[in-house]
């Protein structure tokens, strides 16, 4: 043995065992150890966007920070998988992972580079960019090279070439926020993939390199230049022929100026509120958990009705514009700075927009003698005269025209071939449409324009009610033993508030005369105060902000004043109380998103969803109608409820909503003009949906004479006036134990020999809705003929019964 060690080529062999032990300990102990493991390449789910659908199932927006598709291998176009070979790892399938010479020509480059600061070349296959992008990171270090290189060893003995390119193609970083393949399509040239030029293809190719190194608008010149080596790449390879090639080189970029959704974004407020739910619920990123929001790849289906939500929030609108009266100009809608004449990337950043009628959102550039230079987000410019801008600024007697200033984000709509300056209205209000049947929100705007006004006055506006909340007042009352016959005095009511504060005395809206003792139905359709808050004392103000509680509006302390409204809520809250006394007094809190389910399917939302088994069965089975199990609860009494509808009702027919009377079908509603008054409002509608409304001020101002029924509830009858068309005129339907009784009007006493007609809404007679055991009884002789309606003898055997009408309406349910 000693003989063999004497030997040179012994020793050195020796030698260099132990120097590979030590590189490969070192090896071990700097790079492979602390490699992460392979096989999460198996299970790899990209981040990918949460997709929010309307009730009807089509997308209506989406929420990401990362705009990516993931599609699988087979359904990329074949040509396009070759210019990105051709582009990246011509020799993809035929290498393990490394192209050796590729890695050596990047070692050689980094050394010469050494000291220099710049970067060099990288030289990664592609299934070690997938090492990198997916598994170790970007480091630039030696260290990270070799990482790549052992782990694309790994990754090529784990994965097939197919899986590979699929995890490269869904998740490569292309720029303009695109991730993935299919992303950048849209992001560069609004098309689907297939919908790709050979040209297009291999522009696509080129951005893996460094997106903002080849931006079709800042470096077109060198996009061209690269996008036309890998055409020549893929003709060398075979991959193409020379007369694709030649087409293909002739073509511009033809990219589009900015990234466009796949499908118009829609309904703002709706869908921001969604946005704020899923987030409360889920989290916004990964870090949150498998189901955030930006990363999840959730699947929501919300209540959205897409008709319904244009009406809505083009009757708002348009309410708020007339009530502005466009009588001056309000000012811009932001300002930004523009640099060495760069104005449109500036605008872009703003994100504003507008979708009113034919308004549009554009920037001032500079002045040009008797007119304005505007810009537009699509690149296009235009002008504003000083004619079209002649309206004064607001608060002074100067023309907006002189008023503008470049770098001003203005609304201007057209006019001819120029454009004429238009005003954001500075008053505001939320509009809610429900659905009462399962609290359903349909459609919800929350101002002017979600991109120039992000504040959500239907949800997050706390506003006083007004007289709106008079119906869950008298709701307590009917709950504790007053009918809508009982008679309450409309006089003089004043409290004691102790020695320091004296007398509190209330008074009708508008300081309106009293008039005396009067029903219950009188003092609602009238809006009286003192009668409200007569009833509110007599029934007990804890029981009353205990109804209150219970129908979701709030939570308040038992003081007379909330009577009238003085408690702030949100429309959201109203219109879903509103709901509850349309559903026979059931209901839980409204709902914007009726399910949500992971990127795989499963319901993740909410915890107790069940399917409802046979609801899509093509044909009947014999057996019964499938119904889905109603979670509401009771809120209030059924029978409370449904006599507080059947008394707002006479609101619509000869209260202060009149305006909706030649709707002409079942509808019950309450006004509402808060103190100033600073808000008004309307809420009300049918069994098919409620909406609800409320305008005013941010910062609450009076708003001169203006009051619910003559601007709140026209606005919602613009709505409903095409909302409604085509649905069935449905009565609101009594539940078991009402009973309807004929009664004078104005003195709630029992009437007998004379029926309610449908032509006269103010008629003597009129059907009222009682609890069993409450009705009012006959009435003695000395009350003489005030309590009866005598018919003659000849004719009162003939006289038609209450069995009668019950058959000709379809019965009392």
């Amino acid at each position: 043995m000693a003989g063999w060690w004497r030997r040179w080529w012994v020793k050195l062999l020796a030698v260099l065992v132990l120097l590979a032990g030590f590189a490969w300990a070192l090896l071990w102990l700097l790079v492979i150890r602390d490699l992460p493991s392979v096989d999460q390449l198996r299970t790899y789910e990209p981040p990918l966007p949460t997709n929010v659908r309307g009730g009807d199932g089509v997308p209506v927006q989406s929420y990401a920070r990362e705009r990516r598709v993931e599609l699988a291998y087979s359904e990329y176009p074949p040509l396009l998988v070759k210019a990105y070979l051709a582009a990246e790892d011509r020799t993809f399938f035929d290498h393990h992972g490394v192209d050796f010479p590729g890695l050596a020509g990047a070692v050689v480059d980094y050394a010469s580079k050494i000291g220099t600061g710049r970067r060099a070349k990288g030289g990664s296959t592609i299934t070690q960019q997938v090492a990198k992008n997916l598994l170790i990171g970007n480091e630039y270090s030696p260290t990270r090279k070799l990482k790549e290189a052992i782990l694309a060893y790994k990754i090529e003995d784990t994965l097939t070439k197919e899986q590979i390119l699929e995890l490269y193609l869904n998740q490569i970083a292309l720029g303009r926020n695109a991730f993935g393949v299919e992303a950048a399509a849209h992001a560069y040239f609004d098309k689907e993939l297939d919908q790709l030029t050979l040209a297009q293809m291999a522009y696509l190719a080129i951005l893996p390199k460094g997106p903002s190194n080849y931006d079709p608008v800042r470096h077109p010149e060198r996009a061209m230049e690269r996008r036309d080596y890998v055409l020549r790449e893929m003709l060398r390879n075979g991959f193409i022929t020379q007369g694709q090639a030649s087409e293909a080189r002739g073509e511009p970029l033809g990219t589009v100026l900015r990234r466009t959704p796949k499908y118009e974004a829609f309904g703002g407020y709706f869908v921001e509120e969604v946005r704020r739910l899923l987030i409360a619920r889920f989290g916004e990123t990964a870090k949150a958990g498998p189901l955030s929001v930006y990363e999840g790849g959730l699947w929501v289906r919300t209540s959205l009705d897409k008709r319904l939500q244009e009406l809505a929030a083009q009757a708002l609108r348009d309410g708020l514009i007339r009530f502005d009266g466009g009588r001056s100009w309000t000012g811009p809608i932001r300002h930004v700075d523009i640099v060495e004449g760069n104005w449109l990337q500036p605008l872009l950043n703003t994100n504003i927009g507008l979708d009113y009628n034919d308004w549009r959102a554009g920037i001032a550039i500079a002045r040009e003698g008797d007119g304005w230079q505007i810009g537009f987000a699509n690149g296009k410019t235009g002008t504003l005269p000083r004619w079209a801008a002649q309206m004064p600024r607001r608060g002074t007697a100067s023309a907006a025209f002189g008023a503008i200033e470049p770098g001003d984000i203005i609304a201007v709509s057209p006019s001819g071939s120029d454009w004429a300056l238009r005003s954001i209205p500075r008053i505001s209000g939320g509009f809610v449409v429900e659905e009462p049947a399962t609290g359903r929100v349909l459609a919800m705007q929350g101002g002017f324009d979600a991109r120039i006004q992000a504040f959500n006055r239907a949800t997050q506006a706390m506003r006083q009610p007004g007289s709106t909340i008079k119906p869950i007042v008298y709701s307590a009352a009917l709950e504790n033993g007053m009918t809508p016959a009982s008679i309450i005095v409309d006089g003089p009511f004043c409290v004691y508030q102790g020695a320091r504060l004296g007398n509190k005395c209330f008074r009708n809206f508008a300081n309106m005369r009293a008039a005396g003792p009067k029903t219950m139905r009188w003092g609602i359709e009238q809006s009286r105060n003192l009668m409200t808050v007569r009833t509110a004392a007599q029934t007990g103000m804890p029981r009353v902000v205990d109804v209150m509680k219970r129908m979701g509006i709030g939570d308040y302390p038992p003081y007379l004043s909330f009577a009238l409204g003085a408690g702030e809520t949100t429309v959201g809250r109203m219109v879903n109380a509103y709901a509850m006394l349309a559903n026979n007094g059931r209901g839980n809190a409204p709902s914007l998103v009726d399910f949500v389910q992971d990127r795989h399917g499963k319901v993740v939302f909410p915890d107790n969803w069940r399917p409802c088994d046979n609801c899509n069965a093509r044909d009947w089975n014999g057996g019964p109608m499938p119904r889905p199990g109603s979670r509401m609860r009771q809120a209030i009494d059924a029978q409370t409820a449904y006599q507080m509808v059947h008394i707002t009702e006479g609101v619509i027919q000869r209260g202060t909503a009149t305006v909706l009377r030649d709707l002409d079908r079942p509808m019950f509603g309450k006004t509402g003009t808060t103190s100033g008054p600073t808000d008004v409002w309307f809420i009300g509608g049918t069994p098919q949906f409620i909406g609800g409304l409320y305008i005013g001020y941010d910062t609450p101002r009076n708003l001169g004479g203006a009051e619910g029924g003559t601007v709140a509830a026209p606005i919602f009858k613009q709505f409903a006036v095409k909302a409604y068309e085509g649905l069935e005129k449905l009565p609101f339907r009594a539940p078991a134990g009402i009973r309807m009784v004929r009664i004078d009007r104005m003195s709630g006493r029992p009437v007998f020999g004379t029926f309610p007609t449908d032509t006269d809404p103010k008629a003597a007679v009129i059907w009222e809705a009682f609890k069993p055991e409450t009705e009012p009884r006959r009435a003695s002789r000395r009350n003489g003929p005030a309590a009866t309606t005598a018919a003659p003898a000849a004719t009162q055997t003939q006289a038609p019964r209450d069995s009668d009408f019950l058959q000709r309406e379809g019965g009392i349910y």
